[in-house]
């Protein structure tokens, strides 16, 4: 199994509208993603994962909902698609609260 961030450091105070990169997938098994949100009090963050065989068309695989003090992580998994991205089409919340996105294979 591998692993990788998809989406780094999305800071707080911003709506990021924009996806991050995609990533092309090297298994044919199930993706894991995993959202974790960061910062100083409450803290909350919305993540969307996309999946796209010709990163044009985007399907949403599903949707992360983060919401803690000082720190939130949650995840699901998925099956695989050729490429893949993340979306936080909301702006943060929380003191210095930025995002970070990881995904793995299988």
């Amino acid at each position: 199994m591998a692993g990788n961030l998809i989406a780094s450091a999305v800071a707080a105070g911003l709506p990021i509208t924009g996806a991050s990169a995609s990533t092309p997938s090297a298994g044919t098994g199930k993706y894991i993603f995993q959202g974790v949100v960061d910062g100083t009090g409450a803290v909350t963050a919305t993540i969307i994962i996309e999946g796209s065989v010709d990163k044009i068309n985007w399907v949403t695989l599903g949707t992360i909902t983060l919401s803690g003090t000082t720190s939130a992580n949650d995840g699901f998994t998925s099956i695989a698609w050729p490429y893949v991205r993340a979306r936080v089409p909301t702006v943060l919340t929380g003191t210095g609260a930025t995002v970070n996105v990881y995904s793995s294979y299988s």
